[in-house]
């Protein structure tokens, strides 16, 4: 039996749901580079796609595709050049479902990209002010599942209460 796969965007608004995902790429394109304010796009075809709650806002990047982002808080979501909509990894409510298989539009790739997990790790004990300030964070994410309305009445930030 298949389930659904879900996703959305960071603040609940625009809501989707996939029958069952295709091929996860990365595309190294300066558009994907600039839509996703990354290093690069990554993408996975999402197959029986619907919106189940609200709709992205979309911007047409090139004469062939379109993107969708959610107006509200600037989430990329969808990548729709007419054939099977594809959506962005990390807006899948369990991004580990799309492990990248392929690169694409690879000769833009930035140089650096190939080293990035050659970086070192910052150490919590390392930074004891970043550890103090992550201690009391309260995030007013949508939760990475379906809800029924969006946002709680006890989650507001305060300057929307």
């Amino acid at each position: 039996m298949t389930t659904a796969v879900t996703g959305g965007c960071q603040c609940g608004a625009v809501r989707y749901r996939a029958g069952s995902l295709g091929r996860p790429s990365i595309c190294h394109c300066r558009m994907c580079q600039k839509a996703f304010g990354a290093f690069y796009g990554p993408l996975v075809t999402a197959n029986d796609f619907e919106w189940t709650r609200g709709e992205p806002k979309w911007f047409r990047s090139s004469n062939k595709v379109r993107r969708g982002f959610c107006a509200d808080c600037g989430t990329p979501l969808a990548y729709d050049y007419g054939g099977p909509m594809e959506v962005s990894i990390g807006s899948l409510d369990d991004p580990a479902l799309a492990a990248p298989a392929i690169q694409v539009n690879a000769e833009p790739r930035l140089p650096f990209v190939d080293h990035l997990a050659e970086l070192p790790i910052r150490q919590p004990a390392d930074e004891p002010k970043i550890t103090e300030f992550m201690a009391d964070i309260v995030s007013y994410q949508h939760p990475d599942h379906d809800t029924e309305t969006w946002p709680p009445q006890d989650v507001r930030p305060e300057e929307d209460q």
